[in-house]
């Protein structure tokens, strides 16, 4: 078994105002801490991951076939793999959450180099 501490993982702004964490990673899911400031949004992506996750703290909204859909603190959500979707917190506090992807994903496409 491996223990992932706080003390094991640094937080990576993926672009303005988002930051995640690589948590623990195993064969065949891993496990991504995410913040979004206010204001700041994660850009339309796909992947062929499936993505579960759960928001701890705030209100994120995202964009999905147009729609916009609200996930707030204490609620989870599941995008099916290959599924585009974007982002956005649109509050006054950052939100925070974890995010399960399964096969791992340890390097979002979106990233900057």
């Amino acid at each position: 078994m491996e223990i992932v501490t706080e003390a094991d993982v640094e937080a990576v702004e993926a672009v303005p105002g988002v930051f995640l964490t690589a948590e623990a990673a195993g064969e065949q899911t891993s496990v991504q801490g995410f913040t979004v400031e206010p204001g700041a949004e994660i850009p339309e992506h796909r992947h062929d991951h499936e993505q579960a996750g759960v928001v701890t703290a705030g209100t994120l909204t995202f964009l999905i076939d147009g729609e916009e859909r609200p996930v707030s603190a204490g609620e989870s959500y599941v995008i099916p793999g290959d599924e585009p979707h974007a982002a956005v917190n649109r509050g006054d506090v950052p939100v925070e959450g974890y995010d399960v992807f399964s096969p791992p994903r340890l390097d979002p496409d979106w990233m900057p180099e």
